[in-house]
């Protein structure tokens, strides 16, 4: 009880005030629309910051020997400041409806029936109550801490040391204890989830097939993402009765990660497949990385195998069982290694065979798969015998060689759909643009960037927490809104959860990639032969099958 009392004697009014500021700003809207309850959790979490952020300032202004305001003077400042605050309070989440559903409205989204201020302010609150309490027993352990210092040495001394142990004891047992087994446990679970060796479903009986009984690829250590891949997409019926031409079967290889030990193993595993089932014959061959899960996009793959007739090898090898944005902070370096194991085990081998008798090699990949992508294409895959192109879909905003390409940009073009040169070696695709145009032709080599303006996955920037986003000082994308304003803190607040929320969006907005817009891009890319803007709509048309992903009728 004397715990709890002292707790809230200590509560800082001022600090309050300057949180309750911070919740007001964060109503106004950001990338992604949000929902009451999201907002509620983001409007407690800023509130919380805020109110840290306060107390020190507070700690600094006294260690420092300023004055402090003290009496009825006090008093009637935060007061008439509270009075401020609330006032710009009550407009932010009453205009905050009408910014969210402008946002709703230019992502096709039906709009929110009400404000439910209740619902906000209800999970606002238990949001900083969580957050106070958690700081609360933080700043109890830390005078446990330096009570028992102050035996030994000066009080000064005390507080610092007494900072620098509680902040390692944190890191230890967040960092290295509950983390690590958390992240462990995500794995276990996601592994199982893919249903590894007991419930695998029959394998493929065509021989020809990754996972058959004559496949090097053992089809149960697969995995779901896996088997997925290889079991849809278009067959050679298909792909004939769409082009009215002969087809091949599509060529899909796709090792797992429980097929190999290492990232070298399952790159050779890969290579040997490949090899196995002829893809060095073909017209195309893309090697792709997965996303975090293993996953691979049927709304890309499908596509580019219409267009070249079914005369085109994918392959993929997976390294993680996360999902993206788990793997994207937990798994980065395991996904890095085999995104350059499998491209430079399938580059070296496709370099020895003639440059007029092997097939046009591409790199591909999709968020966490662009990004190893990117990495694995690194300069001694540009140069030399280099590969024919790349395209990457969602690059995260870590991506170095995107950052690159982005800050090269030419003056005047907008951060989220830059120009590149005079185009003729990158270019950027989006909801509204296609990639076709650009100062100058094609070079040897093509490589696209598709990216949405509205995708925090891209472009989130770790700066923000004190600089406005490169791209906020463009005028806003077809599918922003005009309301959106920075604000420091806050700011990279909203853009942290938006990247949560990115994945939920309608197709076509955040990081939900629509089959109908791989299509230009790829065809920009892969260059196919005999290629028209009438089979490009065709295939639109085709690939319009009101679900985010694939475009195949199996």
């Amino acid at each position: 009880m004397r715990l709890v009392k002292s707790v809230f004697q200590s509560f800082s009014w001022p600090s309050f005030l300057l949180g309750a500021l911070f919740f007001a700003a964060a109503l106004t809207p950001s990338l992604i629309p949000r929902g009451p309850e999201v907002q509620g959790v983001l409007g407690g979490l800023v509130l919380a910051i805020g109110y840290l952020t306060g107390r020190i300032i507070a700690l600094i202004w006294r260690a420092a020997d300023m004055p402090v305001l003290q009496g009825r003077l006090a008093q009637t400042l935060t007061i008439g400041a509270g009075v401020l605050v609330a006032a710009l309070f009550v407009w932010t989440i009453t205009s905050s409806l009408t910014w969210q559903n402008d946002l709703r409205g230019k992502m096709g989204m039906e709009p929110a029936d009400g404000l439910h201020i209740a619902t906000i302010l209800a999970v606002a609150l238990v949001t900083f109550a969580l957050a106070f309490t958690l700081g609360a027993l933080v700043a109890v352990l830390f005078r446990w801490v330096r009570k028992r210092l102050l035996r030994v040495m000066p009080e000064r001394r005390a507080n610092v040391l007494g900072v620098l142990l509680v902040a390692v004891l944190l890191l230890i047992v967040t960092r290295d204890g509950i983390l690590d087994r958390v992240v462990a446990g995500l794995d276990a679970s996601y592994e199982a989830a893919q249903n590894l060796f007991d419930n695998a479903p029959p394998p493929p009986t065509d021989p020809a097939k990754t996972g058959s009984a004559a496949s090097l690829v053992d089809w149960a250590a697969m995995g779901k993402p896996g088997r997925d891949f290889i079991t849809t997409g278009p067959d050679a019926a298909a792909i004939a009765a769409f082009t009215g031409q002969p087809a091949l079967e599509p060529i899909r290889v796709y090792v797992g990660r429980a097929n190999g030990d290492t990232p070298e193993e399952r790159a050779e595993l890969a290579l040997a497949e490949l090899q196995r089932q002829g893809a060095f014959d073909r017209k195309v061959l893309i090697v792709t990385s997965p996303t975090g899960t293993g996953w691979m996009d049927p709304g890309s793959h499908d596509p580019v195998e219409y267009m070249h007739g079914g005369d085109i090898a994918t392959v993929g090898s997976q390294y993680s069982f996360l999902q993206s944005p788990l793997a994207l902070i937990f798994e980065t370096e395991t996904g890095l290694e085999q995104a350059t194991a499998t491209l430079e085990v399938v580059h070296e081998y496709w370099k020895t065979l003639p440059p007029d008798n092997r097939p046009r090699l591409y790199a591909h990949g999709l968020s966490l798969g662009a990004w190893s992508s990117m990495y694995a294409t690194n300069l001694f895959r540009l140069v030399g015998d280099p590969i024919d192109g790349a395209f990457w879909v969602g690059p995260p905003f870590p991506s170095g060689f995107w950052n690159y390409v982005q800050t090269t940009r030419a003056e005047g073009s907008p951060w989220v759909l830059p120009t590149i040169g005079d185009g003729s070696l990158v270019r950027y695709a989006s909801k509204v643009a296609d990639a076709s145009q650009a100062e100058a032709d094609w070079g040897g080599m093509r490589i696209v960037f598709l990216q949405y303006s509205s995708d925090p996955i891209v472009f989130y920037d770790p700066a923000s927490l004190w600089r406005a986003p490169p791209w906020m000082n463009d005028p806003p994308a077809a599918d922003a809104s005009e309301h959106l304003r920075f604000v420091p803190i806050v700011t990279q607040f909203q853009l942290a959860l938006d990247m949560a929320l990115a994945f939920g969006a309608p197709p076509g907005h955040g990081h939900a990639y629509h089959a109908q817009d791989y299509i230009a891009p790829w065809v920009q890319v892969t260059a196919p032969e005999g290629w028209t803007e009438a089979d490009t709509a065709r295939l639109k048309a085709h690939c319009d099958n009101g679900v985010q992903v694939g475009c195949s009728n199996r």
